[in-house]
C-alpha cells in the first residue's frame, strides 16, 4: 500500500484505486483524512492507466462521522466540501464501499461518490440535527434529489439511521454486497466501478415531485419533535430549497448555516452531551471486573416496571423468568405484556411474528424455584424496605451461586438491602425510569460492597438494553432522584410564596424541560413520592422548611392522572391536566397559615431558582462522590427527567452561566430556602 496521509493509503486493483481510510476507531473525517482523499482522486485524475476509484474504511467501519473535536475551533483546509467537489470534478467514477457505518460528514462523503455498495446492516445518516447543527457538506441536497423532500425533511431532522436493505428500497445506495466479510465488500465496489461506463453524480439529479400535502406534514412533525429550534429550522429550508435553488447557491447557504450554528451554544452544549454519554457507559477507574455472562434473567414483580423491564430483556434478545405472587397477578402481567407487543403491531412498528417470538421469550408464573438458574434476578417490587428484604432473602435462598442480585430501588439504600444476603458483592442497583421500554437512562448504582464484577454486568446489561448507564455510589435517590427531590422541594416552596402550579410548569417547559415538575408528579403519581417522605420524616430536620401542599393533596386522594386529579384536573380525554380552582384555594390557605405574604413571582426566577437549586444539588453530589463525574449529571437529568438537550445538562449550563452569576443564584437560593438548606460549591463543576 502507498502512504498518501498517515490517516490514508492507496493500493491498486487491477485498473481501479482503492483509497482506503485508517482513523481508528471510526475513521472519523479529520483533516488528514480530508487531505488524504483529496490527493488520491488527484492521483486517480493524473493516471491515465486507471479507470475509477472506490473509497473504502479498514477495520469496522466507513466513516462514522467527522471529527467533533474540531467543530468548536476554526476548520483547516481542505474542508469536505473540497474534498466533495474534487469527487464530482474528476472525470472518472468513484465508488464508496460502506460497511459499519456512513454517518455525518461520512455519509456525505459518499452521496459525493458515484455510486455506493454497501455490506448488509450497514447504517447510514445524517445525525447533525441532533448535535445542533445542520448537515454542512450537500446532506440537505444531494439526499434530496434521491428520495424527495418529504422524506428528506424526516431524515435529515430526526438523525435516523437506515440500514442497508431500506437504503438500497429508498435509491440512497445502489448495491448491497454479499454479507461473508469486508474483503468480499472491497471485490463488490471494485467490480462496481470497473463496470461503470461513465459518471453518475448525484448533483444533477431532478428532486422527485412530492405532494404539498406530505412536505407539511414532514415539516410539521419535524418542528414538533424539534421543539422548533432554529437549526431545525433552518435544515427544513435548506431541503424544500433542493427543488427550488441552483446548487450550487443552495450548498452556499447550507455551508454558510452550518458553519453558523457549529460555534454556536446548542452545538457547543450537544457535543459535550455526546462526550458526556460515552465517559459516563465507563466503570469508575477504580472498578476492573469483568462482565459476567447473562442469557437468563429474572425479574420480581409484574407490575408497570417489572414487565416492562421484561420487555426490555426479551427484545434484546434474553430468556426471562417473570415471578409474581400468585395466579391472578401472573394473568394480569401476562396480559399487560400481550397487550404491549400487540400495540406495538397495531402502530407498525414490529410484526406480528416479531412480537410473538418476543412474547414467548418472557415465561411468567408464581414458583421460586423457576429461578435457580439465572444469571441475574431483578427486583421490581413496591419501593417498601420490607417488601425489598422478603425479596432479596428468597433471592438469596434460590439463586445459584454467581447469579448477580439487582434491585429496582429508586430511593432505597442499596447497601441494607444488599445486607439482607450472605452475597453482597454480587447485589447491584439497576434503576430503570418508567416506562422503562422507553426510557434510556439506567441508573447502575455500586454499593458498598458490589464487585467489580456484578458492576460490570450491570453495566454491560445496560449497552445489551441499548440503554444510557451512569453508575452512582449509594445514596438516597442517588443521582437523579436525589436532584430531583431538591428541584421539587425548590418548586414548591416557590407555590408558598406567590406561584402556581401551571405558571411554574409553563416557565420550566419554555425553558425547555420536557414536562414541568407538577405536570410529571401528576403523570407518575403524587403517592411515590409521599410515600417517600412519610418513610424520611422522622429524621427529616425539624426546623428546615417544608411544604406540606402535596401531602394535603394526597390526603384528599388526589393522586393524579390515575385518580382523576392531583395538582391539576384531568378530565376524561384531556391531554393535559386542568387547573383546579380548589389547588389554588389549598396554596393560598398554606401560605397564610405559616403568615407568607404572597407576591408576584415572575418566570424569570422560576427558572433561576429551579436551576438553582439543580445546580446546588449536584455540586453536593460531586464532591461526596455519588457522581462519578460532573457530566455524569448531565447525562442523568437530559435521558431521565427532561432536562433539555441543547443545553447540555445542568452542569454545562451552569458553566456558561459562570462563577460570580452561580454565587449570586445561591444566595438568592439560601435565603428564600431559609433552614435546612445546604449550600454546595460549584467550584466542583465549573
Amino acid at each position: 500500500m502507498q502512504t498518501v496521509t498517515d490517516k490514508v493509503g492507496v493500493e491498486r486493483d487491477g485498473d481501479v484505486l482503492v483509497i482506503l481510510i485508517d482513523n481508528p476507531p471510526i475513521n472519523a473525517g479529520s483533516l488528514s483524512v480530508r487531505r488524504g482523499v483529496l490527493e488520491s482522486i488527484a492521483m486517480l485524475a493524473d493516471d491515465a492507466t486507471l479507470r475509477a476509484a472506490v473509497i473504502i474504511g479498514r477495520g469496522t467501519t466507513f466513516v462514522a462521522g467527522s471529527d467533533l473535536r474540531e467543530f468548536g475551533k476554526p476548520l483547516e483546509e481542505p474542508q469536505l466540501p473540497a474534498v466533495i467537489r474534487a469527487l464530482e470534478t474528476v472525470a472518472k467514477p468513484v465508488v464508496a464501499a460502506l460497511h459499519g457505518a456512513a454517518l455525518g460528514g461520512g455519509f456525505e462523503l459518499a452521496l459525493g461518490c458515484d455510486a455506493r455498495v454497501a455490506l448488509p446492516g450497514t447504517l447510514v445518516g445524517l445525525p447533525e440535527v441532533s448535535l445542533g447543527m445542520i448537515p454542512g457538506a450537500g446532506g440537505t441536497q444531494r439526499l434530496t434529489r434521491l428520495v424527495g423532500v418529504a422524506r428528506s425533511i424526516q431524515l435529515v431532522c430526526s438523525g435516523e439511521r437506515i440500514a442497508a436493505d431500506k437504503a438500497l428500497a429508498l435509491g440512497v445506495i445502489d448495491a448491497v454486497a454479499d454479507p461473508s466479510d469486508d474483503a468480499d465488500l472491497r471485490a463488490s465496489a471494485v467490480r462496481f466501478a470497473a463496470g461503470m461506463t461513465g459518471k453518475r453524480r448525484v448533483r444533477d439529479l431532478t428532486v422527485p415531485p412530492d405532494a404539498p400535502e406530505a412536505i407539511d406534514a414532514a415539516t410539521q412533525a419535524a418542528l414538533k419533535a424539534g421543539r422548533g429550534r432554529p437549526n431545525v429550522r433552518d435544515a427544513i429550508e435548506r431541503v424544500k430549497a433542493a427543488a427550488s435553488e441552483p446548487i450550487d447557491a443552495a450548498l452556499a447557504r447550507e455551508r454558510e448555516l452550518f458553519q453558523h450554528y457549529r460555534i454556536g451554544e446548542d452545538a457547543a452544549a450537544l457535543r459535550h452531551l455526546f462526550f458526556a454519554e460515552r465517559e459516563a457507559g465507563k466503570p469508575p477507574e477504580d472498578a476492573n471486573g469483568e462482565a459476567r455472562a447473562l442469557r437468563r434473567v429474572g425479574v420480581i414483580g409484574g407490575g408497570t416496571m417489572g414487565a416492562g423491564i421484561a420487555i426490555c430483556l426479551a427484545e434484546a434478545g434474553l430468556d426471562v423468568v417473570l415471578v409474581e405472587r400468585d395466579e391472578a397477578a401472573v394473568n394480569d402481567c401476562r396480559a399487560r405484556l400481550h397487550e404491549h407487543w400487540a400495540g406495538r403491531v397495531r402502530a407498525g412498528r414490529c410484526n406480528a411474528e416479531r412480537a410473538s417470538a418476543f412474547e414467548a421469550k418472557v415465561a411468567v408464573g408464581y414458583d421460586w424455584a423457576s429461578l435457580a438458574d439465572v444469571d441475574m434476578a431483578i427486583e421490581a417490587v413496591f419501593e417498601d424496605m420490607a417488601a425489598k428484604e422478603d425479596v432479596f432473602r428468597r433471592l438469596d435462598a434460590t439463586l445459584r451461586p454467581g447469579a448477580i442480585l439487582a434491585s429496582n430501588t429508586s430511593y432505597l439504600d442499596l447497601d441494607t438491602i444488599a445486607s439482607f444476603t450472605d452475597r453482597p458483592g454480587d447485589v447491584v442497583g439497576l434503576h430503570f425510569f418508567s416506562p422503562a421500554p422507553v426510557m434510556k437512562l439506567l441508573e447502575v448504582v455500586r454499593g458498598t460492597h458490589t464487585s467489580d464484577d456484578a458492576l460490570a454486568t450491570g453495566l454491560a446489561l445496560a449497552r445489551k438494553l441499548k440503554k444510557q448507564p451512569v453508575v452512582a455510589r449509594n445514596a438516597f435517590g442517588f443521582i437523579g432522584n436525589r436532584i430531583y427531590d431538591a428541584y421539587r422541594r425548590q418548586c414548591e416552596f416557590l407555590l408558598e410564596e406567590g406561584a402556581l402550579p401551571q405558571q411554574v410548569d409553563a416557565a420550566l417547559e419554555t425553558f425547555g424541560f420536557a414536562m414541568g415538575p407538577f405536570s410529571v408528579a401528576d403523570l407518575s403519581g403524587l403517592d411515590i413520592a409521599w410515600r417517600m417522605r412519610q418513610a424520611r420524616a422522622a429524621s427529616r430536620d425539624p426546623n428546615a422548611r417544608y411544604v406540606a401542599i402535596a401531602d394535603r393533596l394526597c390526603e384528599q386522594g388526589r393522586l393524579g392522572r390515575k385518580t382523576g386529579a392531583g395538582w391539576y384536573r384531568h378530565p376524561e380525554g384531556a391531554r393535559r391536566g386542568v387547573p383546579d380552582d380548589a389547588v389554588q384555594a389549598l396554596i393560598i390557605e398554606a401560605s397564610a397559615a405559616k403568615g407568607i405574604e404572597r407576591r408576584a413571582v415572575d418566570d424569570d426566577e422560576i427558572v433561576r431558582r429551579a436551576l438553582g437549586a439543580i445546580v446546588n444539588e449536584a455540586s453536593k453530589l460531586v464532591a461526596e462522590g455519588v457522581a462519578t463525574r460532573a457530566s455524569d449529571v448531565d447525562v442523568a437529568m437530559v435521558h431521565g427527567y427532561g432536562f433539555p438537550r441543547w443545553v447540555g445538562g445542568p452542569v454545562q449550563w451552569a458553566r456558561q452561566r459562570g462563577r460570580e452569576a452561580l454565587a449570586r443564584d445561591l444566595d438568592e437560593l439560601a435565603e428564600r430556602s431559609g433552614a435546612g438548606f445546604v449550600r454546595g460549591d460549584p467550584a466542583v463543576l465549573v
